[in-house]
């Protein structure tokens, strides 16, 4: 008898939205045809010219009737990117791992990183000592542990203490640890790592820390405002920071080149501070090049990374471990879960670790098993796992209310060994399935999927309008890098009505949420515009302006026409639901 997942793993995608092995292998794979080498250029040039003539050429979608069916929409997809019906694997491994996602029929464009464990590990009632999590979809699973194997607990040891030793280390975080280190591919050598709550407590840990008095100057370099950097900014300025914004030109929202070149430069050469740098925007999707890193740290700035807004295996395409930031930042969350549902960890290189100055805010956390490690049936052992619980917790350390734990990884101790002397002395073996999936795909097939379908959601998105209008109206309006070769799995854009009046993000962030579709909102910031818009600045700078924000995955974005708009926004009044102003 097949199993439910294997057998859901044979109908991936029964109405041809998305390519399967068993579809594709059947019908024969494109033959791959070695051409001459064509330059870099070249190639995204053809790259947007193929997205604009394929899809849809001089097509404009003016309701619900003019859209075309599903199964033609994919043919024309697969047409302008044959090379995406490679990519099956992702799928399969979607089907078997993460099918909850397809059982929840949620939809989520608000999710850009990577997690450590698939759900099918954690959720995995044929493995007893796996570990389970609660899940926000509309569709729960069944197979749901009541007890997480780990939980977060905070620790009372400052950043500069903590990296010089102090502190005891579970064999658990040991384990994790390790994992990550091969997974980012940096050595333990040549960094320190401290987990902390999440991205904002990693931030603000920085802060804390860096030595502001003797190089005041910070530098970030973010087209949108967020807690993190937003915490950041605070932190350094009250302990002495002067701090400098880069700067992106309306209405691509590109960097401005110049302007941050004589930031990092300076007039003096003195000591220069802490330059705060991510390699992509998590809301337009604007790359940026790795050489800002390189030149900031010629002119002696100390660098952080963001690297937060990567996807999986960008950390390879970028090259980290040679330009070597001083400090980075990543974070592993999972798309559903109850908070936390992950954490986020700050990368502290040694040969600066020393200057960093000791502080007291507290945002270090440690992983720590539960107190029950063993089956819910097994009731002898509970005051045997609580005295080791006990004595594995870190002096100085609160533990986290057991609403607030993490479940984080599957410990593989047989049900047999479940005393506490052997829990002790067995060194733990942590399958983080998720981060092996990402090892186990090409760079190419990853980025190649994401960039065909970012790409196919902004070229499907343009082409909706209003009808009946000479000035052609659209329903939406981009920021930031459109079709482009190079650019992230984000978008940011706004919604308008057939009066060319924006509505309100937030709204429409309700409105998709009715259809199980979760958006973010966020406000763009340090915008200049030239002489020649403007006549543009007193309409886009908004007070407290919101714009929402996507990500890669299309589905249902056709739903985004005239008529659903206006009758879900004159249904969501009557219904009296009063939006909420942020």
């Amino acid at each position: 008898m097949q199993s439910p997942r294997t057998s859901d793993a044979s109908q991936i995608c029964l109405h041809g939205c998305c390519p399967t092995p068993f579809h594709h292998t059947q019908q024969g794979a494109p033959q791959i045809i070695s051409k001459p080498t064509t330059s870099s250029a070249a190639i995204r040039r053809s790259f947007v010219t193929t997205t604009a003539t394929s899809l849809f050429p001089d097509a404009r979608f003016t309701n619900h009737e003019s859209l075309p069916p599903l199964q033609e929409a994919f043919a024309e997809f697969i047409r302008a990117y044959p090379n995406y019906s490679e990519t099956y694997q992702i799928d399969r491994i979607r089907a078997l791992e993460y099918y909850h996602l397809s059982l929840s029929s949620h939809v989520c464009l608000d999710y850009i990183g990577i997690g450590l464990f698939s759900f099918s590990q954690l959720n995995d009632d044929s493995n007893p000592v796996l570990s389970t999590t609660a899940s926000t979809s509309t569709t729960p699973p069944t197979n749901n542990s009541d007890f997480p194997l780990f939980s977060l607990s905070y620790s009372s040891v400052n950043l500069k203490s903590r990296l010089q030793g102090e502190g005891r280390e579970s064999k658990f975080e040991s384990a994790i640890k390790k994992r990550i280190w091969e997974f980012l591919n940096l050595s333990e050598d040549d960094y320190s790592l401290v987990f902390t709550a999440n991205r904002t407590s990693a931030f603000k840990l920085l802060a804390e820390a860096y030595p502001f008095r003797l190089y005041n100057k910070l530098v970030t370099v973010y087209d949108h405002k967020n807690e993190a950097v937003e915490a950041l900014i605070s932190s350094s300025e009250k302990r002495g920071a002067h701090a400098m914004a880069a700067e992106f030109a309306w209405p691509r929202l590109r960097l401005l080149s110049t302007k941050l070149s004589n930031m990092i430069v300076g007039k003096r050469k003195k000591r220069k501070g802490l330059f705060v740098f991510q390699l992509q925007s998590r809301a337009t999707g604007a790359r940026y090049s790795h050489r800002w890193m390189r030149m900031a740290q010629e002119h002696g700035w100390h660098v952080m990374l963001d690297a937060c807004a990567l996807g999986a295996k960008d950390v390879d395409r970028f090259g980290l471990s040679l330009f070597q930031p001083d400090f980075l930042v990543c974070s592993f969350y999972k798309v559903f879960g109850e908070n936390p549902s992950g954490f986020g960890g700050l990368f502290v290189k040694k040969s600066v670790a020393s200057f960093l100055e000791a502080s007291t805010n507290a945002g270090i956390v440690s992983l720590a098993p539960m107190k029950k490690l063993s089956s819910p049936s097994d009731e002898s052992s509970d005051s045997e796992t609580e005295v080791d619980q006990t004595a594995g917790s870190t002096a100085g350390e609160k533990q986290l209310p057991s609403s607030d734990s993490c479940d984080l990884t599957a410990c593989q101790v047989p049900e047999s060994e479940t005393s506490t002397e052997i829990i002790r002395k067995k060194e733990p073996s942590i399958e983080c399935r998720c981060l092996d999936h990402v090892d186990s795909l090409r760079l190419t097939m990853i980025s190649n999927r994401g960039r065909y379908v970012i790409n196919w959601l902004i070229n499907a998105l343009l082409k909706l309008q209003y009808p009946h209008s000479d000035k052609g109206i659209p329903l939406v309006r981009i920021y930031g890098p459109k079709v482009k070769f190079d650019r992230g799995p984000a978008m940011a854009f706004n919604v308008y009505d057939w009066k060319g009046d924006k509505i309100k993000p937030v709204l429409v962030q309700k409105l998709a949420d009715r259809e199980n579709i979760s958006l973010s909102c966020t406000f763009l910031q340090n915008i200049w515009f030239s002489d020649k818009y403007e006549a543009e600045k007193g309409q886009v700078l908004e007070k407290r302006k919101l714009e929402s924000n996507g990500n890669e995955n299309p589905s249902k974005s056709h739903k985004d026409h005239p008529d659903f708009v206006e009758k879900e926004r004159w249904r969501y009044t009557a219904l009296n639901q009063e939006t909420i102003d942020i």
